[in-house]
């Protein structure tokens, strides 16, 4: 008989966790963020450079430390996906806990 190995639970947190309406909610917030600061940044304004500081603020802290990567475009966009992806899973968690109430010790 072939040995079955139980599936992994980490996947299985991530997914209840990006289930939850607020975490989808921050996805989509920063998603709009990051689209609008790359439109503003084409613009003619001057102060259109300082567009892309609003989405590494909201997905901040994880986006800021992400920033020691090598210069170059692309990785403005990895620190950004990066961190509100955890960022998203934290609200996930947070809300299930909250959802699930204070556990009682027995």
């Amino acid at each position: 008989m072939p040995e079955t190995t139980p599936p992994h639970p980490f996947p299985r947190a991530v997914r209840d966790a990006l289930r939850s309406v607020f975490a989808r909610v921050y996805l989509a917030a920063c998603a709009i963020l990051l689209i609008w600061a790359l439109v503003v940044s084409r613009a003619d304004n001057p102060d259109a450079s300082f567009a892309g500081v609003v989405p590494l603020l909201a997905t901040a802290p994880l986006s800021l430390i992400l920033l020691v990567l090598p210069d170059h475009a692309v990785m403005l966009y990895v620190a950004i996906g990066t961190g509100a992806l955890v960022n998203a899973l934290l609200i996930g968690w947070c809300a299930r806990a909250l959802r699930r109430g204070p556990r009682h010790p027995r």
